[in-house]
């Protein structure tokens, strides 16, 4: 290759490896990261949305796939339900989960602790986020427009940890939730519609 085009090649070498090369994440402050979140809530009062969950089991060694639609409204109501054949729905009320799976009509109940409700979060997103809470741990990245906060807990709750990824508007892609006992269930989520107002009727197990 003549020296001329050897030193055009080097270049137009490197700018096409510079395109090509995946783009990594950027740690950005866990402050940044909830006033982010914050932000982009601000204007969101409830939302629906498909998703498709991998429910891995730690002990089991194995993953299931599930199908299924989640309900959300501020600031303390979440709803899931899982199609067949891993039929469950679950209401979450501030810190009070309620199951029903499969053809059980008795609802499970497990109270979180007060300091994991859904309430005392969203009260922390009112305002501005100028210092992290007390209660958690928290890490952040941003890459490519997209945000990743994830929240640990400081107490001896079952959750060890759930990451949230989302758009600057709010969007929620994807959330995952780590359990201490080493079990993770990530939630991808599709056709998200917000604000539809949603009322108490829609967060019901009946």
């Amino acid at each position: 290759m003549p020296m001329k085009q050897v030193q055009l090649f080097f270049p137009l070498l490197l700018t096409l490896l510079l395109v090509t090369s995946p783009c990594y994440a950027q740690a950005i402050s866990p402050v940044e990261g909830l006033e982010a979140l914050r932000r982009g809530f601000a204007g969101i009062s409830d939302f629906t949305a498909d998703i498709t969950q991998e429910k891995r089991l730690f002990l089991m060694k194995r993953t299931m796939v599930m199908n299924g639609s989640l309900r959300f409204r501020k600031p303390d109501l979440f709803f899931m339900e899982i199609a067949p054949p891993f039929s469950s729905r679950m209401l979450l009320r501030d810190s009070v989960i309620e199951q029903v799976a499969g053809r059980d009509k008795t609802p499970a109940r497990i109270a979180l602790p007060p300091e994991q409700g859904l309430k005392q979060w969203f009260s922390r997103l009112t305002s501005p986020i100028t210092s992290l809470p007390d209660s958690v741990a928290v890490q952040a990245d941003l890459t490519n427009s997209v945000y990743t906060v994830t929240i640990a807990p400081l107490g001896k709750g079952g959750v060890k940890d759930i990451a949230i990824v989302f758009l600057e508007d709010g969007t929620i892609k994807r959330l995952v939730i780590t359990e201490r006992n080493g079990d993770r269930a990530t939630m991808t989520l599709k056709k998200l519609r917000r604000n539809v107002g949603l009322t108490e009727r829609d967060f019901r197990l009946e």
